[in-house]
């Protein structure tokens, strides 16, 4: 893979992380629903609100000046509801690189752990969020109006916070 970077995420990049996020979910969680008429435009609705709400607490990763993936944290809360790569590219570290810096960020922070979740049938998230060292707490139902339920995986890190003071010069 070329260079990676890492960066905090703009105002100006909303458009291309809900294009990322749309198309994760289309060839990730969409096949393991049952497909109602509508249901992707109402995916893409719900995802360009979230990103909305989202980029102020999200970090992108770029190629060659390009948004290829992204990754947020919910606020005040050591919760990642938001990681996706795109799809033609995923399997190369980016989803890793993201994970692990959100997880640096929050370990500076002082959080000693951190929680997310993924749709149980999804067994590729699953997969790689066992490989980064999260473990499976709870297995819940998480059905949203208007889509069908399925079961959510709760997945827990624990985390080394760092308890130093930080330098600001």
């Amino acid at each position: 893979m070329p260079g990676i970077t890492i960066r905090k995420a703009r105002i100006s990049d909303a458009p291309r992380l809900a294009d990322i996020a749309y198309r994760a979910w289309e060839s990730g969680i969409l096949p393991i629903l049952i497909e109602r008429d509508g249901m992707r435009e109402r995916e893409r609705r719900r995802l360009v609100r979230a990103v909305g709400e989202a980029w102020r607490y999200a970090i992108v990763a770029e190629i060659d000046d390009m948004v290829v993936g992204w990754c947020s944290r919910q606020r005040g809360r050591n919760y990642i509801p938001y990681l996706f790569v795109m799809p033609e590219i995923q399997g190369h570290g980016i989803g890793t690189l993201l994970l692990e810096r959100m997880e640096i960020m929050l370990e500076l922070e002082g959080a000693a752990h951190i929680h997310l979740e993924t749709p149980a049938d999804h067994v590729r998230a699953v997969h790689f969020y066992e490989k980064q060292g999260y473990r499976i707490l709870a297995l819940k139902p998480n059905g949203r109006s208007g889509h069908d339920p399925f079961a959510s995986v709760h997945l827990e890190k624990r985390l080394q916070p760092y308890s130093g003071i930080v330098d600001e010069h």
